[in-house]
């Protein structure tokens, strides 16, 4: 009877080495493009806060594209300082929901709408919103009763806020004499944007400084990109531990919203 001769390979052993070989390339090309992809187009992330209510509520999974204001390094994982400003720099557009890093640390992530381009002039008055001096029309909407935190449920007020140019978008409200309700005016530097909350008495945004623990004026490098769709939206009770509750806790009504 033959006997395979030590350290020579036979040909099962090839077989299953060039196997794995193939199952590790594979694995490796897909991590790739999956890179490519996370890093040049899109990129998920998942709501923390109730600061966007009610357009965003904690528990949405949303999709980012990175393409709409160019590239950054912002946008690649870890903010990595290959190069500074955008490539392929792109507008935004007032109204727009973005997510980008907080300017005081360059790592967190904060999604807000961008209310004011490089140049405008903001104030809160009573509640309201100026835009360079012209006050921004809303109308009232139905209020609704919600969470406000710690298990306190309270009657809130909504409004369909209107842009020059005729965008429209619904804000949530809680009176005209929060501590965001009368502010200093604002004067966007250039090369930055200023960023609010929909939920506007529930947002620390640019309206507080980052001395305060706020955003500030936000730099046109640290913005990732801009909101497109809910993909997905569990409520905050859902967790990967509890299987059963993928079911029970998910908003099938949210699922695909686009985001305007």
């Amino acid at each position: 009877m033959s006997q395979n001769v030590q350290g020579v390979e036979t040909p099962e052993k090839s077989s299953a080495l060039k196997e794995l070989v193939e199952i590790v390339k594979t694995i490796v090309f897909a991590l790739l493009i999956a890179l490519v992809l996370r890093v040049i187009f899109f990129q998920p992330f998942t709501i923390p806060s109730a600061s966007m209510e009610p357009n965003l509520y904690e528990g949405d999974y949303i999709i980012v594209s990175k393409y709409s204001y160019g590239w950054s390094k912002h946008s690649i994982p870890f903010s990595p300082p290959l190069f500074e400003g955008r490539i392929m720099e792109r507008p935004v557009n007032r109204g727009d929901i973005a997510v980008f890093k907080l300017p005081s640390d360059g790592r967190t992530d904060y999604v807000k709408r961008i209310l004011g381009l490089p140049g405008d002039r903001l104030q809160m008055r009573d509640g309201l919103l100026y835009i360079n001096d012209k006050l921004i029309e809303r109308e009232p909407l139905s209020p609704v009763r919600t969470d406000v935190g710690y298990g306190q449920i309270r009657e809130v007020a909504r409004y369909q806020e209107r842009l020059p140019g005729g965008r429209t978008y619904v804000t949530q409200d809680f009176g005209t004499d929060g501590d965001l309700d009368n502010t200093d005016v604002y004067i966007v530097p250039d090369g930055h944007y200023f960023a609010i909350g929909d939920n506007r008495d529930n947002s620390l945004d640019s309206r507080v400084p980052p001395a305060l623990n706020g955003v500030g004026y936000v730099p046109a490098d640290h913005l990732v990109g801009k909101a497109e769709i809910i993909l997905l939206s569990w409520k905050p009770e859902a967790t990967i531990f509890k299987p059963w509750t993928w079911v029970l806790d998910a908003r099938p009504s949210r699922f695909f919203k686009v985001l305007k």
